[in-house]
C-alpha cells in the first residue's frame, strides 16, 4: 500500500471535543470519521485491525467447538415478546414498524434469535452440547455516547451462546470460555486485563464475568480488596456497614429547619455526622410512574442498579409533585402517610437517634429510632460500597475502588430464554426439559480503542504486532534521489512477495510530516531509507515502541525485517 494512496487526512490538532486520548488519536490518524452522535465510518487503517481482533477472535472460538452463524440486524418484536424483553427492556432497544405496521426491533443483543435459530434442532439430549456464535453489527442506543468507540450506539460484536443439558456441563463450558477469553486479550496486547464478578443486568442469569482493562478513562468502577482476591463490579458488589447504636434512644422532636432541605444543610444545622441521618431518595418507575421511595443512611450513595434488579424495571429520579403527597427535601419514614413503595437500606439496620425529614414543609425529626418509630421492617441492600469499606469476602476495611473499560463479559443465563420461549428437549428417559445456556460477548471498535488507549504516546497508536494495520511501514526520504528509490521500492515489492504486510512513503514531504505519519499509523517496524544512508551502504530500523534502533547493511535488511516479525 502507498501511503499517497490512502484515503483519509492525518492532521496535528486535537479534536476539542475529545476527552480521552484513543478518541483523538483515532481521529487524527484517520482511522474513523463521527457521522453522528456514537457512530463512526472506519477508514482502512481501523478496518484492517478489527479484521485482525476478528480472526483472533475465531480462531479461539473455533478452538472450543464454536460454530459461526449469523442473526438479522433487523427482529421481529416478536421474539423480544416471547421472552419478556420487550417491556422490560428501556429506550437502548429501538422498537420501529415496518411499512406494513408489524412492529420490529434493532437488535442489541441475540439471546432470543440464538433460541428461535437452534429450537428445532435442540429437540433431542443427543445433540448437546453445542455453541453457536456470531460476528455482527448491532446498535443500542446509549443516552451518553463517549469516548471515541468506548462507548457508541452502533458497534460490532462477537456474540456467543451455549446450550446444555446439565448446569455441570454448563460451568464446565463456562470455564472453556473463560479461558478462551484470557487467550484472545493476551493474544491482541492486553495482557493486564483482570476478571470480576458482575451484576447481569438486563441478560438475566445467576452467574457473569466482566473482563476489565484497569484505565483511570474507565466508566466502569471495580471494587478491589487490599487483603484477598475479591474482585468485582461496584453495581454488583454488596455494601457491608455496622451502625453503631447508642445506648440510650432519645425522643422523637419535630424541629422546624427552614429552608435546610439537603443532607448537609440539616448535618451542619445540627453539627452531626451525615452516618446520623435518614435521607430519603425517590424514584419513579419508568413502567407506571409510580413512586419509590428509598430510606439510606445520609452517608450513602444508592446503587441503582441494585434498586433496578430489586424491582425488575427501569427507574429514574422521581418529578414530586404536590399530588405525590410527598414534601421534596423533607421526607421521612415516620407518619409517612403514603401508598407509595417504601424501601430501607441496610445501612439503617439497628441505628437510633437518627435526623429524618418530617413530612411537613421544612421540619425535620431528630431522635429517630426505626425499630422503635416504624416497626419490624425488611432491609435489603441497596447502597454503592465506598473506598474504603468492607470486603464481603474477607471481612476487612481494605476496600479500594479503580477505573476500568469492560471488554467482554460472559454470562450463565440458564433456562431464563429457553424456558420463556419454550425450547425444550427429550432426555435418555423420555423426560422433557429445558436447555441451560451461556452467553459470552466481546466489543470489537472498543477493543481496539483499548488497545490504543493501553499502548500509546503523545505522538500516536503503538499497535501490538498481531494487530496493528501494517507490520512495516517504509519512510522513503528524498525519492527523488534515485539509489534511494530504487532501494525503497526494491525493498517494497520483497517484503510483498514475503506475504509482508507493508505501507509505502514515498511522498515528496518533509521528514517531519513523514514522522509525524508514520507514528499516527502506529506500524510496529518502521525502515528508513535517506540518501546519508544509502551512502553509509545501511538503512535505520526503529521499532515503534522505541526498544529498538538500528542501523542495518542493506544486504540483511530483509532478513532483519523478517526477523523481527517472527
Amino acid at each position: 500500500m502507498k501511503l499517497n494512496n490512502l484515503v483519509g487526512d492525518r492532521f496535528k490538532e486535537t479534536p476539542s471535543d475529545c476527552v480521552i486520548d484513543s478518541h483523538a488519536l483515532m481521529l487524527r490518524g484517520a482511522y474513523m470519521k463521527n457521522i453522528a452522535s456514537g457512530i463512526f465510518s472506519s477508514y482502512l487503517p481501523l478496518r484492517k485491525i478489527t479484521r485482525k481482533i476478528e480472526q483472533i477472535i475465531r480462531e479461539e472460538m473455533n478452538l472450543i467447538d464454536g460454530q459461526e452463524v449469523l442473526f438479522p440486524v433487523v427482529l421481529p418484536a416478536s421474539l423480544w415478546q416471547e421472552s419478556g424483553r420487550y417491556e422490560t427492556v428501556g429506550n437502548e432497544l429501538v422498537r420501529l414498524n415496518d411499512r406494513n405496521n408489524a412492529p420490529l426491533v434493532l437488535g442489541m443483543t441475540h439471546e432470543e434469535a440464538a433460541v428461535h435459530l437452534v429450537r428445532e434442532y435442540g429437540k433431542t439430549y443427543n445433540r448437546y452440547p453445542f455453541m453457536i456464535y456470531q460476528i455482527q453489527t448491532k446498535f443500542r442506543d446509549e443516552a451518553r455516547p463517549r469516548g471515541g468507540l468506548i462507548r457508541v450506539r452502533e458497534f460490532t460484536m462477537k456474540d456467543a451462546y451455549s446450550f446444555h443439558t446439565s448446569q455441570d456441563d454448563l460451568e464446565k463450558y463456562y470455564e472453556r470460555c473463560f479461558k478462551a477469553y484470557e487467550r484472545i486479550f493476551s493474544r491482541i496486547g492486553l495482557s493486564d486485563v483482570i476478571s470480576i464478578s458482575s451484576d447481569s443486568g438486563m441478560m438475566g442469569g445467576n452467574i457473569s464475568h466482566e473482563f476489565m482493562l484497569l484505565s483511570d478513562i474507565g466508566e466502569d468502577s471495580i471494587v478491589l480488596c487490599k487483603e484477598c482476591d475479591y474482585k468485582v463490579n461496584s453495581e454488583a458488589a454488596e455494601n457491608i456497614s455496622y451502625s453503631k447504636r447508642e445506648d440510650f434512644s432519645h425522643e422523637l422532636n419535630l424541629v422546624h429547619t427552614p429552608n435546610m432541605n439537603t443532607i448537609e444543610d440539616i448535618c451542619n444545622f445540627f453539627n452531626l455526622g451525615k452516618e446520623k441521618s435518614c435521607k430519603a431518595v425517590v424514584y419513579q418507575k419508568n413502567t407506571d410512574d409510580s413512586y419509590v421511595i428509598l430510606f439510606i443512611r445520609g452517608d450513602m450513595e444508592v446503587n441503582e442498579t441494585k434498586l433496578t434488579n430489586y424491582l425488575a424495571c427501569d427507574i429514574r429520579p422521581a418529578v414530586i409533585t404536590k399530588e405525590s403527597g410527598l414534601h421534596a427535601g423533607y421526607t421521612g419514614p415516620y407518619n409517612l402517610n403514603t401508598k407509595h413503595l417504601v424501601l430501607f437500606d441496610k445501612s439503617l439496620e439497628n441505628s437510633n437517634n437518627l435526623i429524618c425529614g418530617g413530612n411537613i414543609d421544612n421540619h425535620h425529626y431528630t431522635g429517630l429510632d426505626i425499630t422503635r418509630d416504624i416497626g419490624d421492617i425488611k432491609y435489603n441492600d441497596f447502597a454503592k460500597i465506598k473506598e474504603g469499606g468492607i470486603c464481603p469476602k474477607c471481612k476487612n476495611q481494605s476496600v479500594t475502588i479503580s477505573k476500568g473499560i469492560e471488554l467482554g463479559n460472559i454470562f450463565q443465563l440458564g433456562t431464563k430464554y429457553t424456558k420463556a420461549m419454550n425450547m425444550q428437549y427429550t432426555d435418555k428417559n423420555g423426560a422433557s426439559g429445558y436447555p441451560l445456556m451461556g452467553c459470552y460477548g466481546i466489543g470489537i471498535e472498543r477493543l481496539a480503542a483499548s488497545v490504543c488507549e493501553a499502548h500509546h504516546d503523545d505522538y500516536g497508536p503503538i499497535w501490538p504486532m498481531s494487530i496493528a494495520p501494517w507490520q512495516v511501514h517504509i519512510c522513503a526520504m528524498r525519492a527523488e534521489d534515485t539509489e534511494v528509490k530504487n532501494f525503497a521500492d526494491n525493498l517494497y515489492n520483497k517484503l510483498q512477495e514475503k506475504g509482508i504486510e507493508v505501507i509505502y512513503d514515498d511522498r515528496n514531504v518533509s521528514a517531519g510530516i513523514m514522522f509525524s505519519d508514520a507514528d499516527l499509523l502506529g506500524v510496529p517496524i518502521r525502515v528508513i531509507v535517506s540518501p546519508r544512508n544509502i551512502k553509509e551502504n545501511c538503512c535505520e530500523i526503529v521499532k515503534r515502541d522505541k526498544s529498538l534502533q538500528i542501523k542495518e547493511p542493506l544486504e540483511s535488511v530483509l532478513d532483519k525485517i523478517y526477523q523481527l516479525i517472527k
